[in-house]
Parts: C-alpha cells; structure tokens; sequence
C-alpha cells in the first residue's frame, strides 16, 4: 500500500476526470484507454500540486480474477511542469509508468500493510471508475521531491557547520 493521502479526494468531492467501465464489458480481457481533456488536466494539475500537467493517457489491460475482482496491468505516460525543490524553477518531466492494481467490491479491501502487495481499489454497482484510477496513478509515479536535471545540492547547503541546519544543530545538547 501507498502513502497518496497529499492526492486523495476529500470524501464529498467529484473526481476531476470521471471514465465509467462496467465490468461486464470485460468478458475474457479487454484493454480500455483513459485520454485526458485540457480541463480535467488543469482540474489534477492543481490537486497534484505542479504547474501543469501537459498530457496524461493511461493504458488499462482489464481481465476477471477470483469472485469479483479484476486485475488491471496498464502503463500511464503524461508529462508535468513541476517546480524543483532544489533551485525553485520550474522544469518539464516525462513520466512512464507500467503498474498493475486490482479492483475489487467496495468495502472488500484488505487491511494488509504489505508494501509488496498489489494496490486495491474498490468498485460500486459492477463500475470501475478508470478516471480516477488514472489519477491515483498519477499521484503515485509523480516525485514527491521533484529536482531539475543538472541541479544539485550546493555543498554550503549540506556542509554541518554553515548549512541550513547548522543553526538547529547548535541547539542540540552535546554529548
């Protein structure tokens, strides 16, 4: 399981980009593709917290398991303005992500802590919202700690005794 409560939707809020898929639809296999609008991207760019989000397209490959589960493999791409925690500026990212979650009745979610396990999504009424499983992909591949290409930590910045901590440090109790 992942930490993507910083990305979560507050319980009453409608989800910004909404692609409804009866599981009934996916017999054997079927493979369904989420492509974002200009709107529902400014909408996740803000909820995201980066500048912009520039294209985002999510590939799903759906197929039945046990009961009434289904497994999803898939691959999202999109592309990001973010803002570098290092220098402040902002840079253009590529994301590609290949993933795999199972989507299964709400309320049916495991409880497991492994961080090994696969992420579970639940469904209502025999509908995956494949939108919002797009946007929780999102919030899970993009960094949390975003840094330009090229820009580094400045050695005054992580030296102890002039850096940004050398002031707290100075306070600590000396052994």
């Amino acid at each position: 399981m992942n930490d993507e409560s910083h990305h979560a939707l507050p319980p009453s809020a409608p989800p910004e980009m909404q692609r409804l898929f009866p599981i009934t639809r996916i017999g054997a296999g079927i493979r369904f593709v989420v492509d974002s609008k200009p709107e529902e991207r400014a909408a996740l760019a803000q909820r995201m917290g980066v500048i912009a989000l520039h294209a985002l397209t999510c590939r799903f490959d759906l197929r039945r398991d046990v009961g009434d589960a289904i497994e999803a493999s898939g691959l999202l791409q999109a592309r990001v303005t973010q803002t570098c925690v290092v220098s402040l500026e902002p840079f253009d990212a590529e994301i590609a992500e290949s993933f795999s979650v199972r989507f299964v009745p709400a309320g049916t979610e495991s409880d497991d802590l492994d961080l090994e396990a696969e992420d579970e999504i639940g469904y209502d009424g025999g509908v995956l919202d494949l939108g919002e499983a797009t946007s929780e992909q999102l919030a899970l591949a993009l960094d949390p700690f975003p840094r330009k290409p090229g820009v580094e930590l400045s050695a005054e910045a992580t030296d102890e005794e002039t850096g940004a901590f050398a002031a707290l440090s100075k306070l600590l109790p000396r052994a």
